[in-house]
């Protein structure tokens, strides 16, 4: 069932958007090479808790950690560590911010030190393919809308978008319906409706868009080894059009 949100709601939500754009904000400024993913994480629970919020996948079916820190073939979901990151490396920090019962989500890569070109440019396509669904989410639109503009942008990059793990629709529990794949054809799906919240998180790999899974049951790799992103924003639908509650 898809729960639509009052105005007041969509506010709350976006408080919560807020202190996670805040907490990337701070986050952009710490990468570099040396720092790990478990300071990271440390650094961003206490940022939550510090605005009266708390990290809403701690503890989520089990999950251990604040954030999920995924590091080059890590598609998503990667427990954070003591391994120092590394010049050309990229990582992608997702978190869930809960503030009063209301949620927001939001996953953001990061290039540490200096990247090879093709690295770079992984980043930029899919941070843009990210805008090209937010652009779909209008009223009267279909998720499909969504997920074809992601898809036929990062391909036609040349770049896979991953199959396994899609967008959702959020509120006071992390995945509500509706599910938002960033992949398939147009005019198929759910139609846009005001007062729906959902994210956007395009995952885009540089070779194939398969994923295998860790043996800790949560970190989701590349199948060939190859490089991984993510951008994703929490967004609702308005009658003005789509409104990011996670704008940094």
């Amino acid at each position: 069932m898809i729960i639509l949100k009052t105005r007041e709601q969509i506010e709350n939500m976006k408080k919560a958007g807020e202190i996670l754009a805040a907490c990337h904000r701070e986050i952009a400024g710490m990468i570099k090479p040396g720092i790990t993913t478990m300071e990271i994480d440390a650094f961003a629970e206490k940022f939550m808790k510090k605005h009266g919020a708390t990290p809403e996948q701690k503890g989520y079916n089990g999950y251990p950690y604040a954030t999920c820190g995924s590091v080059n073939d890590v598609i998503c979901h990667g427990f954070p560590n003591q391994t120092p990151l590394r010049e050309g490396d990229i990582v992608t920090v997702d978190m869930v911010v809960n503030l009063n019962g209301w949620l927001a989500d939001s996953a953001w890569s990061y290039a540490v030190g200096e990247v090879a070109p093709e690295t770079r440019r992984l980043l930029d396509v899919t941070k843009a393919s990210l805008y090209k669904g937010i652009e779909q989410a209008v009223i009267g639109n279909r998720i499909g809308d969504i997920s074809h503009a992601i898809q036929i942008y990062a391909e036609a990059e040349g770049f896979s978008v991953v199959r396994d793990f899609i967008g959702h629709g959020i509120g006071q529990d992390m995945h509500e319906e509706p599910q938002v794949p960033h992949y398939g054809p147009p005019h198929r799906g759910t139609r846009l409706k005001e007062g729906m919240v959902i994210t956007i998180e395009p995952m885009l790999n540089t070779g194939t868009y398969r994923a295998k899974v860790d043996q800790d049951g949560w970190t989701a790799r590349t199948q060939d080894g190859g490089l991984s992103a993510q951008y994703e924003h929490t967004l609702a639908i308005t009658a003005d059009g789509p409104v990011i509650l996670t704008a940094q």
